[in-house]
């Protein structure tokens, strides 16, 4: 679940959104485009961020900001079940590593192409 959070003063207000997995509810809402993925960083060891609502249409290489930290997205997964002779939509994940360790890995990654 995406939460959303400020402080006031010694009091901290905390708003829970909804993820909405019943697929009339998903059909009302398609207007909004907003589709729950299940976000894990990638760095050793994997670390789950939890269900958050992103665009469908997210893409390798994009930026994303997860309770105030960037992340850059490494992988996006798609993964659907056999159910009653049909694959059906079964999880979104995102595989993700924080912007720095991104940038890091590309130019290590150079590094090794040039020796």
């Amino acid at each position: 679940m995406a939460m959303v959070t400020s402080n006031i003063g010694a009091y901290q207000k905390t708003q829970m959104m909804k993820v909405v997995c019943r697929k009339k509810e998903r059909d009302r809402d398609h207007k909004n485009n907003i589709h729950p993925y299940k976000v894990v960083e990638i760095t050793p060891p994997p670390k789950c961020l939890g269900i958050r609502c992103f665009p469908p249409n997210l893409q390798c290489g994009e930026s994303v900001t997860i309770e105030g930290q960037a992340y850059t997205i490494s992988a996006v997964t798609h993964r659907y079940q056999l159910r009653k002779g049909k694959y059906e939509p079964g999880e979104k994940r995102l595989d993700v590593l924080s912007s720095s360790r991104y940038i890091l890995n590309l130019y290590l990654e150079n590094l090794l192409e040039q020796s």
